[in-house]
C-alpha cells in the first residue's frame, strides 16, 4: 500500500516537472504559455531577492519583467547588494537579460543616525510590534541625504498614517515621503 502511494506521488511529480521542463531549461515555452513563464519568473525573482543575505528594511528592491528580460530597481545601502541582486537574477533559468537600475545610497553618518531613529520610532511603536516580528519588516525605511521614503505594505490606512507621523517626527529629517500601500482587505 505504501509503495503504491509513493509510486502515485512520483508519477504526479514527474507529470508536473514535465510541464515545467521548458521553463526550467530556459527553452522558450510552447505557444500559449507565456503567462505561466511570467508567473514563474515573478515568483523566482521575488524569492531570490528576498533571500539575499544583506537585504533589510534599509533597502527597497523592485523589479519589472518583460518577457524574458528583468529590470531591477530600488535602493540599497551596500554596493555589494546591488551586484548580488543582479547576479542572482541572472542565474534564474529563462532570464535572458538583466538591467540593474538599483541605486546605491551614499554613505553618511547622518543618514545612518536617521535610519536608526526611524526604525525605533516606527517599529518601536506599540501597535507596530506585529510588523517588527517578521524577518524583513514590511515597512522599508529609505534615507537619502536626510530625505526619508517609506516603502512597503501595511494592514490599514491608520497604520499608514501613523507611520507617516512617526517618520516626520525625527529630528534632522528634511522630508518624509510615504509610499506605503494598504493591504487589500480581501486577503
Amino acid at each position: 500500500m505504501r509503495s503504491r502511494r509513493i509510486g502515485q506521488l512520483l508519477l504526479i511529480f514527474a507529470i508536473s516537472l514535465a510541464g515545467l521542463g521548458p521553463m526550467l531549461r530556459g527553452v522558450a515555452p510552447p505557444a500559449g504559455a507565456p503567462e505561466r513563464t511570467e508567473v514563474y519568473l515573478t515568483r523566482e525573482v521575488r524569492h531570490r531577492l528576498v533571500m539575499l543575505p544583506y537585504y533589510s528594511i534599509s533597502g527597497w528592491l523592485e523589479y519589472r519583467i518583460s518577457g524574458y528580460d528583468v529590470v531591477l530597481m530600488g535602493y540599497v545601502v551596500r554596493p555589494s547588494l546591488k551586484s548580488e541582486a543582479g547576479n542572482v537574477v541572472k542565474g534564474i533559468e529563462g532570464v535572458q537579460k538583466v538591467t540593474n537600475n538599483i541605486k546605491v545610497l551614499p554613505l553618511s553618518p547622518m543618514d545612518n543616525r536617521i535610519r536608526l531613529a526611524e526604525y525605533r520610532a516606527i517599529y518601536g511603536f506599540p501597535s507596530f510590534e506585529k510588523y517588527a516580528i517578521q524577518a524583513i519588516g514590511p515597512i522599508h525605511i529609505i534615507v537619502n541625504n536626510g530625505h526619508v521614503t517609506l516603502e512597503g505594505v501595511v494592514d490599514s490606512q491608520s497604520d499608514k498614517d501613523i507611520a507617516n507621523i512617526r517618520a516626520n517626527s525625527i529630528a534632522g529629517v528634511f522630508s518624509a515621503t510615504n509610499n506605503l500601500s494598504v493591504q487589500s482587505q480581501g486577503k
